[in-house]
This record gives structure tokens, sequence and C-alpha cells, in this order.
């Protein structure tokens, strides 16, 4: 899968529906923005835990842009490995699945 185009499509999709649902989508992106905000744990920790999610409910989406968001924080190749393992541990075969989808995907975004 290209992980760019894919997000790159999903974005076209998701600014054709904020133009129908503009409050919702205020809303929606107030709420992300505090709950990133860095407090007790880092964005980027919060971002793990929101990939970890997004694997356990097979999001292919969520995938994306959370790893894409990892990437942009700085996330290293290890820290990835042992998030993706604690996921995998948890969901099993299909959370394996699901790990190596954003494994591939992090090598994409991290390649620039």
């Amino acid at each position: 899968m290209d992980w760019k185009a894919f997000l790159a499509d999903i974005e076209v999709g998701t600014n054709h529906l904020a133009n129908g649902i503009p409050a919702t989508m205020k809303g929606f992106a107030q709420m992300g923005a505090a709950a990133k905000t860095d407090g007790a744990l880092s964005e980027k920790t919060k971002e793990f835990i929101a990939l970890g999610i997004a694997i356990s409910t097979r999001c292919d989406s969520c995938i994306g842009f959370h790893v894409r968001s990892l990437v942009r924080l700085g996330a290293t190749r290890d820290e990835m490995n042992e998030a993706l393992a604690m996921a995998s541990y948890m969901g099993g075969g299909p959370s394996i699945a699901y790990s190596a989808k954003a494994r591939e995907a992090f090598d994409q975004f991290s390649a620039g």
C-alpha cells in the first residue's frame, strides 16, 4: 500500500465531509488538539496509545494518520517495534497483521 497516497485520498474525502458537517468537524479538531497537548504524557506517548487503538480496531486510515504523526514527533524504529509488540500481544493474530501494516507505514513515512 502507498500510505502517502492513501492518506491523501482519505483527506480529500474528509474535507468533503467537513463541508457538510463543519460544526462536528470543528468540534472533533478541538477535541483532538486538547487530547494531544503535552501534559503528564507527551504527545508522542499519546500518539502511541492512539496507534494501539487504531491497530486493535483495524482502522487503516487511523494507523496511517497516527504513524505519520509519530514520524513527525521523532519516533524511532525501536520505539515503534516495542509499541507494535505490545499491540500484537494484546490483540493476537489480527493485531499482528495490522501491526505489520503500521510498520510498513512507518517505513514509508520515515523515508521522506
